[in-house]
């Protein structure tokens, strides 16, 4: 255990809060110090079940707290560019709950004032530290398959949301399919070139008048890479089966693939039913809890080794590119360069051989701090 454990606060005490609460506290070199959330009530019930932890209404408290050397931001998504923007002008390292900000250009904004100020920034794309798709990751990077033909990704919830959750959400490519794109770069190791989707409302009617991708509950993406090598992802808000997190990885010599995870693995052998005893686990945190807990120590570890954050800012901006690419394919059925959204994913950012492909994506980042980078106005026929 560190003698100087990192001092952590907590900005919200909503469900996800409450996920990072638990890892922070498992993580031997983290100490978390103080939450907030606007209802009182909340931070107060979160805090008091780890002693001495302080709670407040305030995020700038946390923020300004003496004791936080980091801020985990788990507050609804419309506060998080404001709260990152604090946060880095005080100094602090900061964890954010996906996404940086809804709109790209506030997402640049807001990952080049980090940068500027000189604080790590993670983005919470916690299926990157998922042990099974880490297992599938290791056997792309180790040539157990050999190279990289198809992805595919299957990701469907129990049941889904109420319509106040998805309205003004920015649809389900951007609060939901975000992360499958994200894991489509990461298991490809590449960036994007081209993406096609489409989308329906095949499960609920409520959220039909919705505008544009808010309006799905149903959608696939073929997202295209370099020398024809492609991923397909399938999304839906309802699988009455349990939570369905699948992936598959064909190579040239080989298949690599995961299967859901279930709270047990016992086997039911009847003469009318031969299959597991429960259904696959029907919650993110139940599912992810692990991953939860391996992100925690990535970005610990990150600060205390003076290491970039294992997923940054950057990584964040191309995902909601990605995002906002599928959003526009769908209304526009149309195939959608990654480079009408983001132009530093035109190829150019092949640049200097010196600089790390991290750092060059960021070079170009700052190079839009002026430029029009938020959804593209639709293209003429």
């Amino acid at each position: 255990v560190d003698d100087n454990p990192i001092g952590v606060g907590i900005i919200g005490a909503g469900r996800i809060g409450l996920v990072h609460l638990e890892a922070l506290s498992s993580c031997p070199d983290a100490r978390p110090v103080i939450i907030s959330n606007p209802t009182l009530s909340k931070a107060k019930a979160a805090a008091e079940t780890y002693p001495g932890m302080a709670w407040t209404s305030d995020d700038t408290e946390v923020i300004n707290h003496p004791d936080v050397d980091a801020v985990w931001i788990c507050s609804p998504s419309q506060f998080h560019a404001e709260q990152i923007t604090a946060a880095a002008n005080a100094g602090k390292d900061i964890f954010c709950e996906k996404p940086i900000a809804t709109e790209l250009d506030e997402t640049i904004q807001s990952v080049l004032f980090a940068r500027e100020k000189g604080v790590k920034l993670m983005v919470a794309l916690q299926r990157r530290f998922d042990p099974n798709f880490m297992r599938v990751k290791s056997a792309i990077m180790d040539g157990e398959i050999g190279s990289p033909v198809q992805i595919r990704l299957t990701s469907r919830d129990p049941s889904p949301p109420p319509k106040k959750y998805v309205e003004g959400g920015g649809g389900i490519f951007k609060d939901m399919a975000i992360h499958d794109l994200d894991m489509s770069r990461f298991l490809m190791g590449e960036d994007p070139l081209e993406v096609f989707a489409t989308g329906s409302c095949m499960i609920n009617q409520e959220i039909a008048d919705l505008p544009g991708p808010e309006a799905y509950d149903t959608a696939t993406i073929i997202v295209k890479y370099r020398e024809g090598r492609t991923a397909t992802i399938d999304v839906c808000r309802q699988a009455t089966y349990g939570y369905d997190q699948r992936a598959e990885a064909l190579g040239t010599a080989a298949m690599v693939m995961t299967d859901n995870m279930y709270p047990n693995t016992a086997p039911v052998f009847t003469g009318d039913f031969v299959g597991m005893a429960d259904l696959p686990y029907d919650f993110f945190m139940s599912r992810y809890i692990a991953a939860y807990e391996a992100e925690t120590v990535a970005f610990i570890d990150s600060i205390e080794s003076e290491a970039d954050a294992p997923v940054t800012g950057e990584d964040g901006v191309i995902a909601l590119a990605m995002a906002i690419a599928a959003g526009l394919s769908a209304k526009e059925q149309r195939w959608v360069k990654l480079s009408e959204v983001l132009p530093a994913l035109d190829g150019s950012m092949e640049g200097s051989p010196r600089l790390r492909k991290r750092d060059r994506l960021s070079a170009f980042l700052r190079s839009l701090g002026g430029a029009r980078t938020s959804e593209p106005e639709p293209i003429p026929a």
